[in-house]
């Protein structure tokens, strides 16, 4: 059995973007992570058993927090981390909304999303 793990609508104003304009103004994006352990073992009642979810977010915030030029570099970055930080993942799911993308007419969001 897995045990799945998620942050939904995590929220952050950040200076991802190709252009310079957008690099400089930022934009709101919605990031949303999933990632996939091994059995759990509810008998220890002890957080060393699992992922805390905080440490996902602080690895996201510090990420997002990195100006790139591309949302897949940080989707990319993020996954790297958590690969690197919790070998215990067994698989998982990546996902930036950059909400109200300038493309010149009205679009809700931008999504990346990388499975791994």
């Amino acid at each position: 059995m897995k045990t799945s793990i998620s942050l939904k609508g995590l929220h952050f104003h950040a200076n991802h973007g190709y252009y310079e304009e957008e690099r400089l103004m930022g934009n709101p994006f919605v990031l949303n992570v999933m990632v996939k352990v091994g059995d759990f073992d509810t008998k220890d009642d002890d957080i060393k058993d699992t992922i805390n979810y905080e440490d996902i977010y602080n690895i996201c915030g510090s990420e997002m927090k990195k100006t790139q030029k591309l949302l897949e570099t940080v989707v990319l970055n993020i996954v790297s981390r958590l690969k690197a930080e919790f070998p215990q993942i067994l698989e998982g799911e990546v996902s930036l909304e950059k909400i109200g993308p300038q493309l010149g007419g009205k679009v809700d969001k931008a999504i990346i999303t990388m499975e791994f």
